[in-house]
């Protein structure tokens, strides 16, 4: 598959129970937030998140498809030490952080909580805390940060390392009451989990542990987690993804950290090696039609901080694929996107701390304009 990438271009609203999204100085961000930041909206308009110190920032389409974007709103949030995202079927987006709050000389208090965006661009809901698996502050205060997936009924779930290298999952239940916290088992946990949810509705967990990645499946949508077989491979560091290539099965790319390579890999197949020289974190992978081809979109960022991009057919990565340099440069990982008319958007935070975007053009292939700052 031909890439072909451009170089780079040189307290709004409140609602009673919601967050407030305010005018700060604070418009620089610091961080991406964890999950896919760039998501799309019932009205069919993008919005991108970040971080910086004091809160969340949000960049928002003027109109489905851009070009123009509104933004960054600032949006208070103390404490957090992590947060990330996910969307639902229903396109809420929900957000999960870990908050830490010094009181005295003592340990921190640390909890999950745990807010949602019903609507594009409109304001975010207070963050209500769904409490801490461990009740004894030394061990509460080494939980993990929490990895978030909703079930195509809705129903969100969060899952967390806790103190001693296992799993803890609390979601909703009926009702959107949330349940306990329930113990998954599993040993010697990295933070750096990937979480995939199918058009079944079936949600699959994956964790880097000693020497392999453990998982865990459901039988049905929204039915009971049951740790399934572990693939015996060792993962660098935060660098695993997974994403559904065909009905009911991932394809999981991860960075090898002998070769420094991604690999990909399907239960039951060889493991696949891609190329690529990823910095830490994951890779992106995005599904979509490329001049009428089911394809496979993979973005990362290499260890000089510049962004390549690359396509293949779905599943079909051993036919080969190419690494191209966008021209970009960012220190975070980036997101990728399909806008209104089903265009390829690459999104990054620059060394400025603000937003750029790039868009496939009307080219045959993955051409993509340069990047803009929004």
């Amino acid at each position: 598959m031909r890439v072909r990438s451009g170089r780079a271009a040189q307290g709004r609203a409140s609602a009673k129970g919601a967050l407030r999204i305010v005018e700060s100085e604070q418009r620089e961000a610091e961080a991406t937030v964890g999950g896919r930041w760039l998501v799309r909206g019932k009205d069919g308009r993008l919005t991108a998140y970040a971080r910086n110190r004091d809160g969340l920032l949000r960049w928002t389409e003027e109109r489905p498809g851009g070009p123009r974007w509104q933004g960054p709103d600032f949006i208070p949030v103390p404490h957090l030490t992590h947060l990330s995202i996910a969307q639902g079927a229903d396109t809420y987006v929900h957000f999960f952080g870990r908050r830490s709050r010094q009181k005295g000389d003592g340990l921190p208090t640390v909890d999950i909580v745990h807010a949602i965006q019903y609507q594009t661009g409109r304001p975010i809901t207070s963050w209500r805390s769904l409490g801490n698996p461990h009740k004894d502050p030394d061990s509460a205060a080494r939980i993990g940060s929490p990895v978030p997936a909703v079930a195509r009924s809705g129903a969100a779930n969060v899952f967390v390392r806790n103190a001693g290298g296992g799993i803890m999952l609390r979601r909703e239940g009926k009702g959107a009451k949330w349940e306990a916290w329930t113990d998954l088992k599993g040993s010697l946990a990295q933070d750096a989990m990937a979480v995939s949810v199918a058009e079944s509705g079936r949600i699959e967990l994956l964790v880097p542990g000693s020497g392999q990645v453990m998982r865990w499946t459901q039988a049905e949508s929204n039915g009971t987690f049951e740790q399934a077989q572990s693939i015996p491979v060792a993962i660098a560091p935060g660098g695993l993804v997974a994403l559904e290539t065909a009905p009911d099965r991932n394809t999981f790319y991860w960075t090898d950290p002998t070769t420094g390579g991604i690999v990909a890999h399907r239960l039951g197949a060889w493991l696949i090696p891609i190329g690529g020289t990823p910095a830490e974190g994951p890779i992106t992978v995005l599904r979509a039609m490329l001049d009428g081809y089911d394809c496979m979109i993979l973005a990362h960022r290499d260890l000089d901080g510049h962004v390549m991009l690359a396509a293949c057919g779905t599943e079909n990565e051993g036919g080969g694929l190419w690494w191209s340099p966008t021209g970009e440069r960012t220190t975070e990982t980036p997101a990728l996107a399909l806008d209104v008319y089903g265009r390829v958007v690459l999104a990054m935070i620059g060394a400025d701390g603000g937003l750029y975007v790039a868009r496939q053009n009307r080219e045959p292939g993955l051409a993509m304009d340069p990047a803009e700052r929004v």
